[in-house]
């Protein structure tokens, strides 16, 4: 029975089939359960279990630290070991994890086993992402990827002061734990090993490194800025005298926003370029950061997270497609979305000990300082970009052109 459920690297799945699709798709949303309601999990931490912002900053830190270790370590093993051994170890990791969560009120101890939650939430992002690229139509399924974190996330922040209200932070964390238990359900449908032809849009490889490493420096700087932003999110609205509800219902309208934005790269692709894209996507969030400067209103503090959420997930598929251009092994992509998960545990470990310097105002201005940075780096090896013809290379197994 458990050698059926699990397979083997041999076991033949079809990626593409509507089973395999949705059992992805869930595994997907369960990884970044925590992270994409990290706002109001924050403030959960500091206004009903008493930590201070900077601890509450901290743990939520430490477990994208657990994610970005494994979203590294998982691209060493994926050729080696059964993805759904894997996902299976990930699961139970995540699930005992986030049980014991629970009730532990000390900063020390609750920070350890946040890790390890990330440890486990770090290998189904990574796995996911991997299977859904092997998909006939990638761009569409990572599309429905993203719609549907979004989609918790909204739900999510719109019904968590309720839920803190009723259960606490502890009622949320048995969520998680459950959440992620759901997870083995599906399973059995996944594909054991890469073993679907691939066929991409591909450029030429002669890119410089140099081009390379800086524009991975400004993928890393822009994920640091998103992490320290979106940590406080939540508490720099509750600071400008804005109502708990009131904040939460403005979240989750940027949290539906933000899928309209990701489904702008499936809907335009490159019409338009890359660098236009990531120019506006980048440079306009920052613009929605700044609006949120201060004690903003509550009309500009919802327009400016709005504009933040929306133009991050236009940036997000857009840059990661961008990293494939500069090369054909997917190296690149795999550098970058470990950075991604980089950014976003560094991002929150920054703010938290800089917050005692000069609160908000002055995390938020050195993020918006990291937006312009990102840009500015990514120019050059964009503008290399678009000065060469991509090719369509046929896959070297398959021989599929």
């Amino acid at each position: 029975m458990m050698s059926n459920y699990l397979g083997s690297r041999t076991t033949v799945i079809d990626c593409n089939a509507h089973k395999s699709i949705i059992a992805i798709i869930a595994l997907a949303v369960i990884g970044p359960c925590m992270f994409i309601l990290q706002p109001a999990y924050v403030q959960g931490l500091v206004e009903y279990m008493n930590f201070s912002e900077e601890q509450g900053g901290l743990i939520t830190s430490v477990e994208m630290f657990g994610i970005a270790a494994t979203a590294i370590g998982v691209n060493f093993v994926l050729n080696h070991i059964n993805w759904r051994t894997l996902t299976v170890a990930c699961l139970t990791i995540s699930t005992i994890c986030n049980f014991l969560s629970v009730g532990v009120d000390d900063a020390g101890s609750l920070m350890i086993l946040r890790f390890l939650v990330g440890l486990g939430s770090g290998g189904l992002i990574s796995i996911t992402f991997t299977m859904m690229g092997l998909t006939e139509r990638a761009d569409r399924n990572l599309g429905l990827i993203v719609s549907c974190v979004l989609t918790y996330g909204a739900f999510g922040l719109l019904v968590m002061p309720t839920v803190y209200h009723l259960v606490g932070v502890e009622g949320l964390l048995v969520f998680f734990g459950v959440f992620n238990a759901s997870g083995f359900l599906f399973v059995a449908n996944l594909p054991c090993s890469n073993q679907a032809p691939v066929e991409a849009i591909r450029t030429d490889l002669s890119y410089p490194w140099s081009t390379r490493l800086v524009a991975l420096a400004g993928v890393l700087a822009y994920n640091i800025a998103i992490g320290i932003v979106w940590v406080y999110m939540f508490l720099v609205g509750l600071e400008a005298g804005i109502g708990e509800q009131s904040v939460a219902n403005a979240l989750t309208v940027s949290q539906f926003l933000g899928i309209a934005g990701a489904m702008i790269a499936v809907i335009f692709e490159v019409r338009f370029g890359r660098l236009l894209p990531l120019m506006v996507g980048i440079l306009g969030g920052a613009l929605g950061i700044g609006m949120i400067l201060g004690t903003p209103g509550i009309l500009m503090y919802s327009l400016g997270i709005c504009i933040f959420n929306f133009l991050w997930n236009v940036t997000v598929p857009y840059m990661l497609a961008a990293m494939a251009g500069f090369d054909a092994s997917g190296q690149m992509v795999t550098i970058s979305v470990a950075l991604q998960m980089l950014g976003y545990a560094v991002g929150p470990a920054l703010a938290a000990s800089l917050l005692g310097v000069g609160g908000y105002l002055f995390i938020n201005s050195i993020a918006i300082g990291l937006f312009v940075l990102a840009a500015v780096m990514l120019i050059p090896g964009l503008r290399a970009q678009s000065r060469r013809t991509p090719l369509v290379v046929s896959d070297p197994y398959f021989g599929r052109p």
